[in-house]
Order: C-alpha cells, then sequence, then structure tokens
C-alpha cells in the first residue's frame, strides 16, 4: 500500500491555505454557497490547467471518472457538475483566485 501523497496534493499543499481563507472571508467567496466551496473550485481549476483541459465538460468528466481520488486530492464535492462550475465561474469574485 502506498503512503505517499498523490502529485496533486503536494502541489495544492504549496498554497498558502490561511491567505486564501482570508481573501474568501473578505471577498465573501462562499456566499450561498452549500456544497461546492471556493478551494474546490481553485483545485478544479488547477487541475484543469495542469491536465490542459479547455471545456467544462472535459472537467468534468475528467474529474468524475476518478471520483474516489477527489478526496484524495484534496476536493471535497463529491459530484462536479459542468452547471455548478459554469455558476461558480460566473458568480465568483476573480480577485480571489488573483
Amino acid at each position: 500500500m502506498q503512503n505517499q501523497k498523490i502529485i496533486f496534493s503536494q502541489i495544492a499543499s504549496l498554497i498558502p491555505w490561511y491567505q486564501f481563507d482570508k481573501m474568501v472571508d473578505e471577498f465573501n467567496g462562499d456566499y450561498r454557497s452549500r456544497n461546492f466551496k471556493t478551494r474546490d473550485h481553485l483545485l478544479v481549476m488547477i487541475f484543469a490547467q495542469i491536465t490542459y483541459r479547455e471545456s467544462l465538460r472535459s472537467i468534468e468528466s475528467s474529474l468524475n471518472s476518478q471520483r474516489l481520488k477527489l478526496y484524495h486530492m484534496g476536493i471535497k464535492c463529491k459530484n462536479i457538475a459542468r452547471n455548478t462550475l459554469a455558476k461558480a465561474n460566473e458568480s465568483r469574485n476573480y480577485k480571489i483566485y488573483e
């Protein structure tokens, strides 16, 4: 059995989460968001950049094909839909991720 982290979670561990959470609070990033938090949104977008995904459909299909590994990647949302990603991209302030 493997005891090492997945490479993606090693990359995500480089993010200063305390500062990111402060920015989310400052810009109300999780306002009216029940399941798909800003942290999950950031990790999904990083995954899309690393794997050269160009559409919401390809992001959704690649993440949902490996649902059992999402938790190990740090993504706590179990089911990621195109509609969820589209609404998150539309409603969240871009300054959080800047």
